[in-house]
């Protein structure tokens, strides 16, 4: 199986999901795959367009995700831009730095968020499948933990006191929109 990405926190928490049943690579195990623009204005069209490129030049089941955390009180920000919130050279850090700052005045329940997935399953250049998936939380004011990646010491899953990047991959990985 074939994830289509170059993120490899996101190649790794999808091993980690699927455990054993699947050998999977990501496009760091295809030289020369050139870039992939994501220019869809939903995380279906993301994903059907990563997923399309890649098994056009791939022989073999193909899975590209796109997802993003979904602000309530930011209208959905930072949604499709989740990765480059902060601009084209953004990082993990400046998207959260962002992310607080945004949210600096904002109290309560009104810092309810969600992650959001959309997967697309294609073969030989055809979308096979389209599944999502979203977990919903809150925004806490200050990062806490060191586990997980992106927006994850930030979200606090319903139900929970801890967030992502607290509660450990074990634990993600059962609530995961992913």
């Amino acid at each position: 199986l074939l994830v289509s990405t170059r993120n490899a926190h996101k190649a790794d928490e999808i091993r980690e999901i699927l455990g054993s049943n699947f050998i999977i690579s990501d496009l760091s195990a295809l030289s020369g795959f050139p870039e992939v623009e994501e220019t869809g204005f939903t995380f279906q069209e993301n994903a059907a367009i990563k997923a399309l490129a890649a098994s056009a030049r791939f022989d073999g089941w193909v899975i590209a995700d796109d997802s993003g955390l979904e602000v309530d009180a930011l209208n959905g920000a930072p949604g499709v831009r989740s990765a480059r919130f902060s601009g084209d050279s953004a990082t993990d850090a400046s998207n959260r730095a962002l992310l607080l700052e945004k949210l600096f005045s904002v109290r309560g329940k009104a810092r309810s968020a969600r992650f959001r997935c959309v997967i697309a399953l294609a073969r030989q250049g055809e979308i096979l499948a389209n599944f999502s998936g979203s977990v919903e939380g809150i925004i806490i004011p200050q990062e806490k933990g060191t586990g997980g990646f992106g927006y994850d010491s930030l979200f606090v899953p319903e139900g929970h006191c801890e967030t992502f990047a607290q509660l450990g991959a074990n634990i993600k990985n059962t609530l995961s929109h992913r």
